[in-house]
């Protein structure tokens, strides 16, 4: 699932030259996907003829067309979330310890071989190994446009058909056994190829989910929720400080 024939990169800084779609990620052997510019549109504006204070016309009016604006730069995202074996990898090489000492036998009930999503991890513990690996969790704007695939004003990543959603996402009665998450990768990935962008593990973002400051957010749904909680825009709040068993992370490089 990780070995895949593409361009391997060591650092954000090597993609300012790289347009390929999808990357490998040396540190850790992700596998990343380009997701691309965001694009807005400008409507038409009419801008009123001007006079002198004598009446004598100085611009007539002037009709400025709709145009295509870009409003964000392209950027990689994980195509895969962080996998067990991944982290494990990361503290093994790292010199991280965690707040919380990770109990490996809950993580390996919920996600059992090194092929299952991270899970029982803090937004500190996924921010460090963004920051061991070279890349950053993504900001809440960037999951949700990226986990949209390029579809517009649809409820889920895959569009408005709930009754697929098993084929997308791993949750409810649709979990990979009972109680547990599935192998990354496992089901069909949305339009831009990135998986599980709906259930198995909720995803920690870079942002505080209010102007509190007590809590970050998480976006996805999990292997725990039902179809209704997978729709791309749901977002609730955890405590950075904390993780549990429906919590795992992905990763981003480059803009901003």
């Amino acid at each position: 699932m990780f070995a895949c024939k593409s361009v391997v990169v060591e650092n954000a800084e090597e993609l300012k030259s790289i347009k390929a779609r999808k990357i490998t990620w040396k540190k850790d052997r992700a596998m990343m996907v380009r997701i691309p510019e965001k694009w807005g549109v400008v409507p038409a504006e009419a801008v009123a003829a001007t006079y002198n204070k004598f009446g004598d016309l100085i611009m007539a009016e002037t009709i400025i067309p709709e145009r295509k604006i870009q409003l964000d730069d392209a950027f990689y995202m994980d195509a895969y979330q962080v996998t067990v074996g991944q982290f494990g990898k990361f503290l093994r090489s790292s010199n991280y310890v965690p707040n919380e000492p990770i109990n490996w036998n809950r993580v390996y009930e919920i996600s059992p071989t090194d092929k299952h999503p991270m899970v029982f991890v803090t937004w500190y513990d996924a921010t460090a190994y963004a920051k061991w690996a070279g890349r950053r969790l993504p900001t809440e704007e960037e999951w949700e446009f990226a986990a949209r695939g390029g579809l517009i004003d649809k409820e889920y990543s895959w569009g408005n058909d709930e009754d697929v959603a098993g084929d997308y996402a791993c949750f409810g009665r649709w979990s990979g056994g009972k109680g547990k998450t599935k192998p990354v990768g496992s089901l069909r990935p949305n339009e831009y190829g990135l998986y599980d962008m709906a259930g198995n593990v909720w995803e920690w973002c870079q942002d505080w989910y209010n102007s509190s400051r007590h809590f970050r957010v998480l976006r996805g749904g999990s292997w725990y929720n039902n179809s209704n909680i997978l729709r791309v825009a749901y977002r609730i709040n955890y405590s950075p400080r904390h993780g549990n068993n429906s919590i795992g992370f992905r990763c981003v490089a480059g803009s901003p």
